[in-house]
């Protein structure tokens, strides 16, 4: 095994590829990162309030999310890349280890954002499409964008977090998915979308409702976790795995109200797209001839370093930048504007052979890159107009032009930044130890593949055939050892068992609880959070929904759990409800549905139809609330 992964890192590090995937895999992870923590600030006093809004125990709570979503923004373009994601993966471990994240909100995909983390640290993810890249290129203003190469990186940087953060994800869950009777029936996509908690708002029931679709899709996802690690990466199979893994994702998002589980997966996916795509797809989005030309003056060390900004928000090589000192004559448009003219304001030349200059020739550079129309738009505003000319008019005449000829331009500058461990570890160490360099990576990958088989074999196989039992000495002490392993690698590095909506979650998940709302005319409403039909209303998805689905609610309710979760709610939705919580009562409901582990035509009508009953109520008097539910609502 150690000499078969060796080959393939070996292999994986001499092939050299475009960056683009890892910039665009940087980008969106710090999209979705964003996106939670906004999330996370909407429901701050439901998620950490001991009591929300009442008992308000991490006032601080706010502050932190704020520096969180300050350090996503800068992973998102690439700003101090290394600083960003080191920060970001802090982030992520305190909060989901050190907070009520841990037990009671747990996203479902918390340990994977913590694994992709991990990686990110080692990954080239600012050599495309960040403003990192940018800065390295400000640092020689008289240096042409030109003469800069496409940055290319090791296939590996792509295959190894990959393999880990996903291959081994998917094979852990293929292995507890065959002790669930629906997953072996096929059914495994289709039970979980028959369940009023678990739907999103799109019905699916053109697809629940034909029996060999679903069957085809739950066996074809059996079948794809399981071989995923081991064929991702071979050319004739990868658009295959690429296509199943976005359907599967995509479908997760769309049809289930846990989004954010699967549009994290989705992000890895640019990751497995193939390398000659990104160069099609370049070429594709590059216009064939630039729409504007633009002079500027080649030795001054402003208009330099505003042509290498702007050239690199032009993804589309929309605008080409000439020097004026050197094509200006080439050009009969120009030739009646003086060569102080124009070396004292920035000319543009469309392919319609209008002139442009000064605030206008921006105006015009920002329409012809396009997405950033509506700045221009903004810009050629009556009133934002003039004091942008007028700005521009002083900045123009003020900037100290530095005279410079061949002889003062620095030495053509390497393409890497030295201060990121990826060039530690791949150009610094990999040049001075190109053999070692595959040793060290191997060992490192052997130890990620044992502390994932640690995961897999201890609660995937020995905990399924009940082979850990403490009536061994033997047996308990490996457990015991291999759950202090687990520890470790749960927090650090997101390893742990993925046995997502088995038969152990849904048997016997014949029941489910809504909560309503009298008001002061004694009219009841549904509080917004579960519907008529027993769905989860938005925004009460993703890490609030695990906490009622799977925590509150399930097969085998307990009541104290119970009662916490139904404080939390009402006393959060009852604030944004504007109630009085001192003479609110609420309501307790209940309806029976089906998760059966075979196939039943129109099952999600079936459930959203089931009558709902009164079984009790809670009640706010002084800050407190009181219970009037059965000891055993299980047997209702």
């Amino acid at each position: 095994m150690y000499k078969f992964i060796l080959d393939r890192i070996d292999q994986a590090i001499a092939l050299k590829v475009p960056a683009t995937g890892i910039g665009l895999f940087r980008v969106f992870y710090g999209l979705i990162t964003l996106q939670e923590i906004i999330f996370l600030f909407y429901f701050s006093h439901l998620i950490f309030d001991p009591i929300p809004f009442i008992d308000v125990e991490f006032p601080a709570i706010p502050l932190f999310l704020s520096l969180w979503a300050i350090i996503a923004g800068f992973v998102v373009v690439g700003y101090r890349y290394q600083f960003a994601v080191f920060c970001n993966y802090v982030f992520w471990i305190v909060f989901v280890n050190f907070t009520s994240m841990q037990r009671d909100f747990d996203g479902g995909f918390d340990l994977f954002m913590v694994g992709a983390g991990f990686f990110l640290l080692f990954m080239p993810g600012d050599k495309a499409f960040s403003i990192d890249s940018l800065r390295y290129k400000l640092n020689f203003p008289f240096r042409h964008y030109s003469t800069y190469q496409p940055v290319t990186v090791p296939a590996l940087a792509y295959y190894l977090p990959v393999a880990i953060c996903l291959g081994f994800l998917y094979f852990d869950s293929a292995v507890h998915k065959l002790f669930a009777e629906h997953w072996r029936n096929g059914l495994g996509s289709w039970l979980p979308a028959t369940q009023p908690y678990y739907v999103s708002a799109i019905d699916m029931s053109v697809m629940l409702n034909n029996e060999v679709l679903e069957k085809v899709i739950g066996y074809t996802i059996l079948v794809f976790q399981f071989t995923f690690v081991f064929f991702f990466a071979k050319r004739h199979w990868q658009i295959f795995y690429l296509l199943v893994g976005i359907g599967l994702h995509l479908g997760i998002s769309l049809s289930l109200n846990i989004y954010p589980f699967g549009m994290a997966m989705l992000a890895f996916y640019l990751l497995i797209v193939p390398f000659a795509w990104w160069g099609a797809l370049g070429r594709l989005l590059t216009a064939k001839q630039p729409a504007l030309t633009v002079f500027y003056d080649q030795q001054c060390p402003l208009c330099n370093r505003a042509v290498l900004i702007m050239n690199h928000f032009d993804v589309s090589n929309c605008v080409d930048f000439k020097s004026a000192q050197q094509y200006a004559q080439d050009y009969p448009a120009l030739s009646n504007i003086s060569a102080d003219g124009l070396l004292q304001d920035l000319y543009a030349l469309d392919a319609q052979g209008a002139v442009y200059k000064g605030l206008d020739t921006y105006i015009q550079i920002l329409h012809k890159i396009r997405y950033s129309s509506v700045l221009a738009g903004l810009l050629s505003l009556p009133g934002i107009y003039w004091l942008a000319a007028g700005k521009y008019r002083a900045i123009a005449d003020s900037r100290a032009r530095l005279a410079c000829d061949l002889a003062c331009l620095p030495q053509v500058a390497p393409n890497a930044v030295g201060d990121t461990l990826y060039y530690k570890l791949f150009e610094q160490y990999g040049s001075e130890h190109p053999k070692g360099l595959p040793i060290k990576l191997a060992k490192i990958t052997m130890v990620f593949l044992l502390l994932q088989l640690n995961s897999t074999l201890h609660y995937g196989i020995a905990y399924r055939l009940h082979l850990d039992s403490k009536q061994n000495v033997l047996t308990d002490t490996l457990s015991k050892a291999s759950n202090a392993l687990l520890e470790v690698s749960q927090t650090f590095w997101g390893i742990a068992p993925h046995a997502l909506y088995l038969h152990d979650h849904f048997a016997g998940y014949d029941h489910i609880l809504a909560i309503t709302y009298l008001d002061r005319q004694g009219v009841e409403h549904w509080l917004p959070f579960v519907n008529q039909q027993g769905r989860l209303l938005a925004p009460n998805w993703g890490r609030v929904q695990s906490m009622w689905a799977n925590i509150a609610v399930t097969p085998t309710i307990n009541n104290v759990r119970l009662q916490k979760f139904i404080m939390k709610v009402t006393a959060f939705w009852g604030q944004k409800e504007g109630l009085d919580l001192d003479n609110a009562k609420f309501i307790i409901k209940m309806k029976k549905i089906d998760a059966p582990d075979t196939w039943v035509y129109d099952q999600l009508h079936k459930n959203f139809a089931a009558e709902w009953t009164t079984i009790g109520s809670a009640t706010w008097a002084n800050k407190v609330i009181s219970f009037d539910l059965p000891q055993n609502i299980n047997a209702l």
